[in-house]
């Protein structure tokens, strides 16, 4: 497919050592920003809000058009430079966590990714049958500690974006074969909104 210029582009991921890095990936209407929000709010830490939705809101408002395949390459790198911009903010958070202590000399900096490149590129694939190599490229070097998969148990909630209520299950099992494809662990996270954070938690705690 034809497509912008990719040296116009520049997805280069920068993640400062100290920063703890997770991403939660899944399909439509999964409960991906509100599980980042709440691990936000309960490590005080920062956490990356989806790019995509961003973009393609404004573009809906004012074009009332949806996405095509020459938003991918703009979508990538709005959201990886919000993503570097966060990780350096996150370097900056001193604040304990409620699981941490304040004689904690080095709190664990967190940084909580509501989606990432990888899942873009797995939209692309699923949506075109194809994807940006310079997107590809750089969805499969990019380094998260933790991935999250979220499981379909959340109702489904309509907006201007979403436009497959059903085909969530079969979106979920495209994500994770990808993931195993592409040799990314993850883990599924499913449950009610405490259970969900509870269930994060515990993992972070075993891997501090």
């Amino acid at each position: 497919m034809n497509g912008n210029d990719a040296t116009a582009f520049n997805l280069t991921q920068h993640t400062p050592k100290s920063v703890f890095k997770v991403a939660v990936l899944g399909a439509e209407s999964t409960g991906k920003t509100t599980l980042c929000r709440d691990l936000s709010a309960h490590f005080r830490s920062p956490w990356v809000p989806e790019y995509m939705r961003t973009y393609l809101q404004a573009k809906w408002d004012s074009e009332q058009a949806t996405c095509t395949w020459d938003d991918l390459l703009p979508i990538a790198q709005g959201q990886i430079e919000l993503e570097n911009e966060l990780a350096q903010q996150a370097t900056k958070n001193t604040q304990p966590s409620s699981i941490g202590s304040e004689q904690d000399s080095n709190p664990k900096k967190y940084l909580f990714c509501d989606t990432s490149l990888f899942e873009l590129m797995v939209y692309s694939n699923w949506y075109y049958g194809d994807c940006p190599e310079a997107l590809t490229k750089a969805a499969l070097a990019h380094h998260y500690d933790l991935i999250l998969l979220t499981e379909v148990d959340t109702p489904w909630v309509a907006d201007d974006l979403r436009d497959a209520p059903h085909e969530r299950e079969e979106m979920s099992a495209y994500f994770a074969s990808q993931l195993e494809t592409h040799n990314k662990t993850f883990r599924r996270i499913g449950g009610d909104r405490n259970e969900r954070v509870r269930q994060v938690v515990e993992w972070l705690e075993a891997l501090r």
